[in-house]
């Protein structure tokens, strides 16, 4: 039976408590929770299936020689699941996956499979199900993501075929309540891997691709019910007034009568106590948008990202009554606020929040490789990044799920999604009339997810370029009919369209190692003015354990095909540029612990280099995208903290140079500056700036008065022409309130030999370095053994170290780097939570820091604090 059944795409809510709400209003028809259609499953390749639809759909089909899975899942992550390959993280074993013929490197998203793949060819998903019997009710099927076309068979009636059901970024509704049977039920889908000329998912140059392409059902699959009537995509729109002491808040919903015959209904919605409704008719199969009567809200609590204030939400719900009784329902939670992204004077794009500025600090953000879903995971990867001090996460084409959005929205993180660039979503002239139809539906699907969510506060529908004329208002109009309330760019790099004019943003990178004096000395290229949306001062070399974990013993050292292929794809296939800086700057590297140890050094010098720039000329600086946050596996470039979620160098450069209230050094004009990311002003501080020599040997002190505005940048004094240092010498500027208690503390290893940069060279890649700094000295720093001591306390689900670290010697004791055990000789503890790492310690000097991580992870066992570093051990 071919005969196609309705066919809707929807955002549906995450949950259907709000009948609970108001059922004292009307009676409720017998409803249930939305089923999850998650566990049970079987795949299969369609090469070794020979039945069709029809039979694969009917209850009681053999598939138990399939393999099983659990959605959402790709074909591979399943197989990976089912122990039929090893793991393909783990040095070079995605290569012996069958279908992996394409150039290492090379951009797979543009290339066609192999015509011997086993994933060339579709591969059947299977389950069976019940459902509650509901007399008189609809049922609708979803899918929130099918990646990348599918024909859907329920009962051995076909729902929807390939030639409709196409776009990874499309959701997907089908009304089957036709195709149910009182019982068991099945479902066959059959899912065809995407093409070059097709809207899916790549990662470009950041990690390679599976065989598969990341085919399947990769987000969630589940049934509803309803009514006569649907309500879909409820959204709620607020406005502050001029005071911002007041808001109005209008509740949206797409109303649709799936019945032959013309009804009148009520839509009803509140927010808090606050209800309001609005008779509507509906003609037969008639869709109408309708907006309920605006809901006043007096001294509303806004939604402020982590760092400017609370995040405070709202409930908005509405239902639809047919009759006497509610036919459908929906809720969503929402946050009262305003986003501006307006141009300045020079074309550069600075956003406000609530009507106050903002720079904006981020990194970029990958998936799983094979799309895995860990929604714990993913929430402390978000606490990663709110706990080194960024306020924004990029999505560049890889859209999330709703718990990511909810979890944004919850811890403050602002998020900031778009298309990809380097596919055929940037590939315009090669797009057929139907293609715009995808990619309009495909924005249109994901602005109705995004929209609710204060954590959203802009959309880039182009990324490395901007899109033709057609594709610019096919997507401006998408944004206008779904009321989206936050800018929008064309690009994210420095373009110019004749509909949008210029995008305000660029992307010029650099993403391969640069001196840390760069991002204040170039004026034309990645340096720290404007808004720079994807950038880095290159690698992230994981640390010793991470690369124990990822790589063959026999291939940790030296570098080899290995470690490259665990680097970039095209221009970023190894890490040749940032290692000759390594041997340039700290000596040559001696052997893999060496290399690792000067690569945490370098990447925090870097990280901190990059977020300070951009931070002591805000706002002539406006934002900065730290290319990137993760890794979609494990790799050896652009993260802040590794695969295995081990914080490194790069974690806390970037967490000392973003702290809300912070002192720093200028490496352009020598002028030790405070600036300060809160929005209060701070009196009667004062900065002091040491210089020493290698040896600790006092060659400069300066201590001054400063008085800091509210999200204002002080620059206090400079410091001169020093004499007498030695070629690397040290830099210690600390920040101390009105009482004397250090506020903010900052640790510099400098040259009077500098890095010389060659900025004609510049490229989007990297700027050459002509002469390097000597920080060889470095080498030659006393082993030191510090003191620890530590002590522990449960607060809620996490456990709090409290480490004390004291260096009893006459020496420094530089780059200290804490680690929490799970005994002594025991594996380390991640994620973990930091106040501070890599610090040094004078001698005679104390430090007292703490650590938070989930207490589940320590188990029965006694923690126990690990040290290493530069030159630094743990006293036996």
């Amino acid at each position: 039976m071919d005969a196609s059944l309705n066919l809707r795409r929807i955002t549906l809510p995450r949950a259907r408590s709000a009948f609970l709400l108001i059922a004292a209003c009307a009676q409720v028809a017998a409803a249930t929770d939305p089923v999850q259609l998650r566990d049970g499953w079987r795949i299969q390749s369609s090469a070794k299936v020979t039945a069709g639809g029809e039979q694969l759909s009917r209850p009681g089909f053999n598939s138990l020689q399939w393999y099983p899975a659990t959605m959402p899942s790709t074909v591979i992550a399943a197989l990976v699941r089912d122990k039929v390959y090893p793991d393909p993280y783990f040095g070079m074993n995605l290569r012996d996956i069958p279908g992996t013929t394409y150039n290492i490197g090379a951009n797979f998203a543009n290339v066609a499979m192999p015509a011997g793949s086993p994933y060339a060819v579709p591969w059947w998903f299977r389950t069976e199900f019940t459902v509650p019997a509901q007399k008189g009710r609809h049922w609708w099927l979803h899918f929130d993501s099918i990646n990348y076309r599918a024909n859907i068979w329920v009962n051995g009636k076909r729902v929807a075929e390939a030639n409709t059901v196409q776009g990874m970024y499309r959701m997907w509704e089908f009304d089957v309540t036709d195709a149910l049977a009182p019982g068991r039920n099945a479902l066959a889908v059959e899912v065809f891997p995407p093409q070059p000329d097709e809207f899916t998912i790549t990662f470009v140059d950041w990690n390679p691709m599976p065989a598969d392409k990341d085919m399947g059902l990769v987000r969630d699959v589940y049934l509803t019910d309803s009514g006569p009537v649907t309500l879909r995509h409820l959204q709620a729109v607020s406005k502050l007034n001029e005071s911002m002491d007041r808001a109005t808040v209008t509740e949206y919903a797409d109303l649709t009568n799936v019945t032959a015959a013309p009804i009148d209904v009520t839509l009803r919605a509140r927010i808090d106590q606050a209800r309001v409704s609005k008779k509507v008719h509906l003609e037969p199969h008639q869709t109408l948008a309708v907006a309920a009567p605006a809901i006043e809200i007096a001294n509303p609590k806004l939604w402020w990202p982590y760092g400017m204030g609370r995040q405070d939400m709202y409930e908005a719900t509405a239902d639809v009554v047919a009759g006497a009784q509610v036919s459908d329902s929906a809720r969503v939670e929402f946050g009262i606020r305003e986003v501006t992204g307006d141009k300045d004077a020079q074309d550069h794009r600075v956003f406000t929040i609530n009507r106050k500025k903002i720079l904006i600090r981020g990194g970029g953000w990958s998936p799983d490789m094979l799309l895995r879903r860990d929604d714990e995971r993913e929430e402390r990867e978000i606490r990663y990044a709110r706990d080194m001090h960024l306020n924004t996460i990029r999505l560049e084409g890889k859209m999330m799920d709703r718990h990511f959005y909810e979890t944004a929205d919850r811890l403050g993180m602002l998020v900031m999604p778009g298309w990809c660039c380097c596919s055929y979503w940037e590939r315009w002239k090669t797009w057929k009339p139907e293609d715009y139809e995808i990619a309009g539906e495909s924005l249109r699907d994901q602005l109705r997810l995004l929209r609710n969510h204060p954590s959203v506060f802009v959309f880039l529908y182009g990324s490395d370029e901007s899109p033709n004329e057609q594709a610019e208002r096919t997507y401006l109009k998408v944004l206008e009919d779904e009321r989206w309330p936050n800018p929008s760019i064309s690009s994210a790099a420095d373009r110019k369209t004749g509909i949008t004019g210029r995008t305000g943003v660029k992307m010029t990178g650099p993403y391969d190692y640069v001196a840390p004096e760069y991002w204040l000395e170039d004026t034309k290229h990645g340096g720290a003015y404007g808004f720079n949306t994807e950038t880095s001062p290159g690698p992230a070399i994981p640390l010793l354990a991470s690369l124990k974990e990822m790589l063959p013993p026999e291939h940790l050292w030296p570098i080899d095909e290995f470690w490259n292929f665990h680097a970039g794809g095209g221009s970023y296939k190894n890490v040749n540029i940032f290692s000759k800086a390594l041997d340039e700057r700290y000596g040559k590297v001696t052997g893999l612990e060496d290399f690792v140890n000067k690569s945490q050094l370098a990447t925090y010098e870097g990280e901190r280099a990059m977020f300070e720039a951009y931070g002591r000329n805000k706002y002539t600086a406006t934002g900065v995208i730290q290319w990137m946050l993760n890794n979609a596996w494990p790799s050896t470039i652009w993260h802040l903290y590794d695969w295995y979620l081990r914080p490194g160098g790069g974690y806390f450069g970037t967490k000392k140079a973003n702290e809300p209230l912070h002192v720093q050094y200028s490496y352009d004009d020598r002028s030790v500056v405070v600036v300060n990311s809160q929005y209060r002003s701070f009196h009667g501080y004062s900065v002091s700036a040491k210089a020493y020599n290698l040896d600790l040997t006092e060659k400069f002190s300066k201590t001054a008065p400063v008085v800091i505005p509210e999200d204002g940048v002080v620059r206090v004094f400079t410091i001169p022409e020093i004499e007498g240092l030695s070629k690397t010498y040290f830099l210690r500027v600390q920040l101390r309130d009105e009482a004397g208690k250090l506020a903010s503390t900052n640790f510099y290893w400098l040259s009077t030999q500098p890095d010389v940069s060659e900025f004609d060279r510049s490229n989007g890649r990297s700027t050459p370095i002509k002469t390097y700094a000597d920080l060889t000295g470095l080498a030659n720093l006393t082993p030191v053994e510090v003191k620890v001591a530590s002590h522990g306390e449960l607060r809620n689900d996490d456990r709090i170290e409290h480490v004390t670290v004291t260096n009893p010697s006459k020496g420094l004791a530089f780059f200290v780097h804490l680690t929490v055990m799970k005994g002594q000789g025991g594996t380390d503890i991640k994620p973990i939570y930091w106040e501070d790492n890599y610090f040094e310690l004078f001698p005679g000097e104390t430090r007292e820091v703490s650590a938070s991580y989930p207490a589940k992870l320590l188990g029965t066992a006694k923690p126990y604090i690990a040290v290493d570093g530069w030159n630094a051990r743990r006293a036996r």
